[in-house]
């Protein structure tokens, strides 16, 4: 028993640390990290995979 609330206490503190930005800055959200939102890969013309079944 004492692993287990071990175990959900450890991953609920990994969760909150992770997640800083977002639950304690005003506006704070996950940083979009999709190709087609990055300029250097629309410059160099490098396209996701799952973009291209929607181009067709």
């Amino acid at each position: 028993m004492a692993v287990l609330l071990s175990t959900i206490l450890l991953i609920g503190l990994a969760v909150i640390l992770l997640g800083v930005k977002i639950f304690f800055v005003k506006g704070g959200r996950f940083p979009n990290t999709h190709i087609h939102s990055n300029p250097e890969m629309r410059r160099r013309g490098i396209t996701c995979a799952q973009d291209e079944k929607f181009y067709e």
